[in-house]
C-alpha cells in the first residue's frame, strides 16, 4: 500500500468543538457483498474498492461519501487493489488474472505475467513507475516486479524463502518488506536492492502461522505485522526497523487485518471479527462492536484512516462547528538516514515555505540530550543537515518543531 508522508493541517480561525476520530462504516459504500479484501486510496477522496467474492469493484472521489461501480468478472475472486496515479492501476485475482487499467478504473484489460502466477495477493506502488506484487496464500512463492509502471513484468521465484506469500510493502524502489508462510513458522523477509536479494528478518517458529499484513511507522522503523494462526493469533512489532521483535497475542486465531495511530493505540481484525481496539499496545483488546471481516487498513494519519471488510469503514473526526475558515498548509517531509544509525546522522527535509526549524535529540526515556539545529528557512526547498552522532547504541527520539509545530521520530544506532 502507499505510504503517505504528507500530512495536512488546518488552521482554524474560530471556536470550534472538536471530536476524537472514531471508526464508522461508511453509509453509502456498498455492502452485502462479501468481504471487500482491498482498498486503495489515492488521496485522502479518491479511492478504490475491491469485494473478492463478488468479484466488483467501486470508486469514490469524495472520501467515501458516494461510490461508483466499475467493474466485473463473472467466477472471479478480486484480491488486491493498487493505482500509481489517478489514471494506471492493478487489479489482482485468485484466479490466474491480472488487470491492469489507465483510465482511473472505468475500464480494465488482461495483463499476462511471466511465470503465470495463480494469484496476486498484495501490491504496492512506489512513485509513478515502480510496482511490486506477491503470491500467493495458497502457494507457492513468488514476487512479480515493473520499473515502467506495469508495461513490463519481472517473475522472481521465492519458494527458498517461504512457501506463501501474501503481502508486500516498500519503503522505496529498493527497500520493502514482503510476508507471508514458511515450512517453519510465518515470515517476514527484507530487500534493500530491489528485490535481487533477500533476508530473512522474522520467524514466528510455529508452522502453519502467515504473517498476513504489515504497517509502517515512524519514518519506517517501527513495522507491525498480524499473524494469522492456527492456535493463537499474534500482534508482532519491532521498534527497530527488525532487529528484535516483540509479540502479543491477537484478539482471534485468524487475525489479518492490523493498524496502528501510535505505539499504544491501534486495531486488529480477521475474518470473524471486527474492530478490536488496544490502548496499551496490544496487551490487552477491546470490541467496539463495528464492523465485520476486516482485512486492510490504509492510514493518512493520526486523524484520518480508511478501512475494509464487509463494507468499508472510514477513521475520522466528527466536527461540531460554529464559524470558521480552514486554510490548507502541507507539512513537512523528513528524510533520515542511515536506518539504522551509525555515527552519522543525516536528515533532508523538504519544506513548503519560508519556516523555522528546532531539532532536539532525547533519549527513550524521554531526557533531552542536545539541541541539533536551529534554523530560519527563507524559502520552500530541501534542506539537507548532518550531525556526527557519538552517542552509545539505543534508540533515541529526535524531536523537529516548525512553525506547523511538532513531531517526533524514534531511531536506532546500532
Amino acid at each position: 500500500m502507499r505510504k503517505i508522508t504528507l500530512l495536512a493541517l488546518s488552521l482554524i480561525i474560530t471556536t470550534l468543538a472538536v471530536a476524537q476520530p472514531e471508526w464508522k462504516a461508511l453509509e453509502n459504500a456498498p455492502s452485502g457483498e462479501g468481504r471487500f479484501d482491498d482498498i486503495f486510496f489515492l488521496n485522502e477522496n479518491l479511492g478504490w474498492a475491491a469485494n473478492g467474492p463478488s468479484a466488483n469493484v467501486y470508486k469514490t472521489t469524495d472520501g467515501g461519501l458516494s461510490w461508483e461501480f466499475q467493474f466485473h468478472v463473472n467466477g472471479s475472486y478480486f484480491r488486491n487493489i493498487e493505482f500509481i496515479d489517478e489514471n494506471i492501476g492493478f487489479l489482482g485475482t485468485l484466479d490466474g488474472l491480472f488487470y491492469k487499467s489507465t483510465d482511473g478504473g472505468d475500464s480494465w484489460e488482461p495483463v499476462p505475467l511471466p511465470g503465470n502466477p495463480d494469484a496476486i495477493c498484495g501490491m504496492d506502488a512506489i512513485g509513478t513507475s515502480v510496482i511490486y506484487g506477491c503470491g500467493s496464500w495458497f502457494s507457492p512463492a513468488y514476487v512479480i516486479k515493473s520499473t515502467d509502471a506495469g508495461s513490463n513484468w519481472d517473475f522472481t521465484d521465492m519458494s527458498s524463502f517461504a512457501s506463501a506469500l501474501v503481502e508486500v510493502l516498500f519503503i522505496d524502489e529498493n527497500h520493502g518488506y514482503a510476508s507471508g508462510s514458511h515450512a517453519s513458522g510465518g515470515v517476514i523477509l527484507e530487500t534493500t536492492d530491489g528485490g535481487d536479494s533477500w533476508t530473512e528478518i522474522y520467524n514466528s517458529g510455529m508452522p502453519g502461522d502467515y504473517v498476513w499484513k504489515l504497517q509502517l511507522m515512524e519514518n519506517n522503523t517501527y513495522i507491525y505485522g498480524s499473524i494469522q494462526s492456527n492456535s493463537v493469533g499474534k500482534l508482532i512489532k519491532s521498534f527497530d526497523s527488525g532487529a528484535t521483535w516483540v509479540q502479543k497475542d491477537a484478539p482471534e486465531a485468524s487475525i489479518q487485518a492490523i493498524g496502528f495511530v501510535s505505539p499504544t493505540r491501534g486495531w486488529m481484525g480477521g475474518h470473524t471479527t471486527g474492530f478490536y481496539e488496544t490502548n496499551d499496545g496490544g496487551d490487552t483488546w477491546t470490541d467496539i462492536s463495528l464492523g465485520y471481516t476486516l482485512n486492510r487498513f490504509q492510514f493518512f494519519n493520526n486523524q484520518l484512516a480508511y478501512c475494509s471488510g464487509e463494507t468499508i469503514y472510514k477513521f475520522e473526526e466528527e466536527l461540531s462547528v460554529t464559524e470558521f475558515d480552514p486554510v490548507s498548509i502541507e507539512d513537512i517531509k523528513i528524510v533520515i538516514a542511515p536506518v539504522p544509525l551509525k555515527n552519522k546522522l543525516n536528515i533532508d527535509i523538504y519544506y513548503e515555505h519560508v519556516d523555522n526549524l528546532l531539532i532536539q535529540l532525547y533519549d527513550i526515556n524521554g531526557k533531552l540530550l542536545e539541541h541539533l539545529k536551529r534554523d530560519r528557512v527563507p524559502e520552500a526547498g530541501k534542506k539537507s543537515y548532518s550531525f556526527d552522532f557519538e552517542y552509545p547504541a539505543g534508540t533515541y527520539v529526535l524531536n523537529f518543531q516548525t512553525n506547523n509545530g511538532r513531531r517526533s521520530y524514534t531511531v536506532v544506532k546500532e
